[in-house]
């Protein structure tokens, strides 16, 4: 879990940029989600799309399933899942992963004892799943402190806004600037969303 307020002293501090972020939305923080499926699962349904339309896709899955758990997901199967918006590729990765929760194949509970390298392995090792979809479960659902999703659009769309870094070398001046975030990257990548989007990111 995150000490949200010692994060955001300690950006405040040491990143003028992320202090008047911060001061923006005072009283706002990410809220973990308890739900490991289901934050899989919309993480899943946003890979490569907008937060908008992935919060669209979703609530089309959602009144169609009549509620997102994993036997509504595999009960409804492919054609259902395919007519919310769905690529064939995600109705496969959504299916997959509803499967595994069924059978019990993940253990999610185990997670917490794991460091995040080690879960990292387990999601990527899953069809579908790669590295940014378990960087959002580790953000979203475990809440660790010092995730930083180098890859995330979103992510960097805000640094060249907030920071004035050239797209051409954004994951470059990212990589460097982000060190002085350590140990509360994720707190610095969740202000940097916030700062683009009307309402807070969730997953």
């Amino acid at each position: 879990m995150i000490d949200w307020q010692k994060a955001c002293g300690h950006l405040s501090r040491r990143d003028p940029v992320l202090r008047k972020i911060i001061r923006s939305f005072p009283g706002e923080r990410l809220i973990p989600k308890r739900n490991a499926f289901l934050t899989l699962a919309r993480a899943i349904i946003g890979q490569q799309i907008s937060v908008k339309a992935a919060d669209s896709i979703y609530s089309r899955v959602a009144a169609l399933t009549g509620g997102v758990t994993p036997l509504s997901v595999t009960g409804t199967g492919p054609e259902g899942l395919r007519s919310c918006g769905l690529s064939v590729r995600k109705v496969e990765y959504l299916t997959r992963l509803a499967t595994a929760f069924q059978e019990r194949s993940i253990r999610p509970a185990a997670w917490r004892r794991r460091s995040d390298g080690e879960i990292r392995a387990e999601l990527e090792a899953m069809h579908g799943i790669g590295r940014w979809t378990a960087e959002m479960f580790l953000i979203f659902h475990l809440q660790r402190p010092d995730v930083l999703p180098i890859g995330d659009v979103g992510l960097l769309r805000s640094c060249v806004i907030n920071y004035g870094w050239e797209p051409e070398s954004v994951v470059r001046e990212l990589k460097a600037h982000s060190e002085r975030w350590a140990p509360y990257r994720t707190v610095a990548v969740w202000y940097l969303w916030r700062s683009l989007d009307p309402v807070p990111v969730a997953y």
